[in-house]
């Protein structure tokens, strides 16, 4: 599981950079040839990205990039940014449940404790990016609001924009462990903001925690209706 979870990581970095254009077939045999792997874990890792929506159905047995663009990523993220924010400020409004408390201090401590050491391995930002989810998906779970929640899940099809999914373009690794490392210190402020009733205060956060996803795709700067049509063609030109 972790090697197809690591092929993973590395299709999407390859995708985000244009390395894979939009539209492009995705031959397995080429790509465990590229990142010098076995065929086995990229062939259990294409149907998950296309799960992710990332590619799509290409024939019987293959798959090519989706086509698709700077502006559905960048304002999917940002409304689902602004939804898990609505879902913060409402459970504030009745109460945030202990449970959901308990949940986020245990991320905030497997995410401490991955940063403890002051650099990331590939592996590491494949357990960030699994409590990073667990995280996100507890509050809208407490939530327990079935708009919300399905607003959210729709938005999480598109491509990049689900909070499990970790792809840097052309970021070194000392900007890597800055940028989740700050997106970590957010979660303490949310947590710290549901366990004190501060509901406005959540949902300004989860608003501006959107950012350091942003960031780690260089599309931090991007506004819906630049020019750019294709996420590949901002890469390059970034």
């Amino acid at each position: 599981m972790r090697q197809q979870q690591q092929a993973a990581l590395r299709i999407r970095e390859m995708i985000l950079r244009g390395d894979l254009a939009p539209g492009q077939h995705v031959a397995e045999a080429a790509i465990a040839g590229q990142l010098r792997i076995s065929r086995t874990p990229v062939r259990q890792a294409l149907p998950a990205l296309a799960e992710e929506g990332l590619l799509t159905r290409a024939g019987r047995r293959g798959y090519a990039v989706r086509i698709f663009t700077i502006n559905e990523i960048v304002t999917a993220l940002d409304i689902r940014a602004a939804l898990e924010g609505m879902a913060a400020r409402l459970l504030t409004e009745r109460g945030v449940p202990h449970v959901l408390l308990r949940t986020l201090k245990e991320c905030l401590s497997e995410g401490d404790d991955l940063f403890a050491k002051r650099h990331l391995e590939k592996a590491d930002e494949l357990s960030y990016g699994q409590m990073n989810e667990r995280f996100h998906n507890s509050v809208l779970e407490a939530a327990d609001n079935a708009i919300i929640s399905d607003l959210v899940s729709r938005l999480r099809r598109v491509p990049f924009v689900a909070p499990g999914v970790i792809a840097f373009d052309k970021k070194s690794s000392t900007e890597v462990f800055d940028l989740l490392f700050h997106a970590h210190r957010q979660h303490h402020a949310i947590t710290n903001a549901l366990e004190n009733g501060q509901g406005a205060r959540a949902e300004a956060l989860f608003k501006e925690h959107v950012y350091a996803q942003k960031q780690s795709m260089n599309l931090a700067e991007h506004r819906p209706g630049m020019h750019h049509s294709a996420l590949s063609s901002a890469s390059r030109n970034e």
